[in-house]
């Protein structure tokens, strides 16, 4: 038996955070509690879309790309804010990605941005 959120608030949870946290920047480390630890050299924000939750699983609709990134490194990290600069954070994640050259664009598929809670079961 699994521990969580029911799974109805869970989802609900997860609808209203995907309606204000659109804009994901990329990170070189856990981002930590206030989401500005580890910036990636990569300093823009992408508007993600996101399709409906289910199972207390968010994920992106939309195809995210950052062209012609300006810094190699490698993301390992990502975080969720409500504006294209400034703005408030909301959530952040893991990424699993290559390391990345200048010059590179860096993309994430739809369905491949993904943010879980526990959900009871």
């Amino acid at each position: 038996m699994a521990t969580g959120f029911a799974e109805a608030e869970a989802n609900a949870a997860l609808d209203a955070l995907a309606i204000q946290y659109t804009w994901v920047k990329l990170h070189v480390g856990d981002p930590g509690a206030a989401g500005t630890s580890f910036p990636a050299g990569e300093t823009d924000r992408i508007q993600a879309t996101w399709s409906a939750v289910a199972d207390g699983v968010l994920t992106n609709s939309n195809t995210l790309t950052w062209p012609a990134v300006s810094t190699a490194e490698d993301y390992t990290h990502f975080s969720v804010w409500t504006l294209s600069a400034a703005g408030t954070f909301g959530f952040s994640g893991t990424v699993t990605a290559n390391a990345i050259s200048v010059g590179d664009d860096f993309v994430v598929a739809p369905g491949q941005l993904t943010f879980t809670v526990n959900v009871a079961a």
